[in-house]
């Protein structure tokens, strides 16, 4: 596991990124109740650690709780049982010191809102300590859109969509990123070369990732560790280290080392889900 480096200053005259803080949720819980039976347990007894700058991807079947364990991690939801910490802070607390971002599966833009403008919202609702001038023009032009900049959300591909939502997340500048799917809803052309994309941002940023996906082979490009979650109600079944070195790209993924991880993977989750 080997977090990421990036430079002392964000450019020159430019503060640096703020240092990112580990995760840690320990024996978390969670039922909802039900509208005319018993309650539906989410999650039972559920323990995870996240190092600092490590991306985590988490993976198990639909309904397991990934969802409802990144609203727990990011402040939206409160456990039953257990508790969660985002370095020495509660995530109420870091969700106030503007120290956690989003990204999910919907890009969620405004659509009277140019792309640059779109990018620019967060900074200007709810600026944090890497808030300033040209940040947004700077990571807009990362993912591509640097000529995209007065375009308005109709206007472009869903992959395009999901490129201002990426840039709107960095620009915000979160030591923690929570991501949802974020490339669930793309065409597999555009997948593939949004991972790569988003490969690039994060090894610049030395962000805590936690990164919930469906797809086995996205889990093992990404991340330094996969987390198997078992069928509802979701708990840890599998912690699977990813030993690739960085920066990875297309050539690792037709590789038998790559292949084999997967395998592993795969295996876990069929245990997980009784198989």
């Amino acid at each position: 596991m080997r977090p990421p480096t990036h430079p002392a200053t964000d450019g020159p005259g430019r503060p640096a990124p703020r240092a990112a803080p580990g995760i840690s949720a320990r024996g978390v819980s969670k039922s909802f109740a039900g509208a005319r039976g018993p309650a539906l347990a989410a999650l039972s007894d559920l323990s995870i650690e996240v190092a600092p700058g490590e991306f985590v991807a988490v993976i198990g079947p639909s309904g397991c709780g990934k969802t409802t364990l990144l609203r727990i991690i990011g402040g939206l939801e409160r456990p039953d049982r257990g508790s969660v910490r985002i370095g020495d802070a509660g995530p109420a607390a870091a969700a106030e010191d503007k120290a956690i971002g989003y990204v999910f599966q919907d890009p969620a833009l405004l659509p009277w809102r140019t792309v640059l403008a779109n990018i620019r919202l967060p900074l200007e609702i709810n600026p944090g300590p890497g808030a300033r001038a040209g940040r947004a023009e700077d990571v807009m032009g990362s993912v591509g859109l640097g000529d995209f900049g007065d375009y308005y959300p109709h206007q472009l591909s869903g992959g395009m969509r999901q490129r201002v939502a990426l840039a709107r997340a960095f620009a915000f500048d979160p030591s923690v990123l929570l991501m949802d799917e974020p490339l669930g809803s793309l065409d597999e052309i555009t997948r593939e070369a949004m991972r790569y994309e988003l490969l690039g941002l994060w090894e610049a940023s030395g962000k805590t990732v936690v990164f919930v996906t469906h797809s086995v082979a996205e889990a093992a490009l990404l991340a330094d560790r996969v987390v198997v979650m078992s069928d509802r109600p979701g708990r840890v079944v599998a912690q699977v280290p990813v030993g690739f070195p960085r920066p990875r790209d297309e050539a690792l993924v037709g590789t038998v080392e790559f292949l084999d991880l997967t395998s592993r993977i795969r295996e876990a989750l069929a245990l997980g889900m009784g198989g």
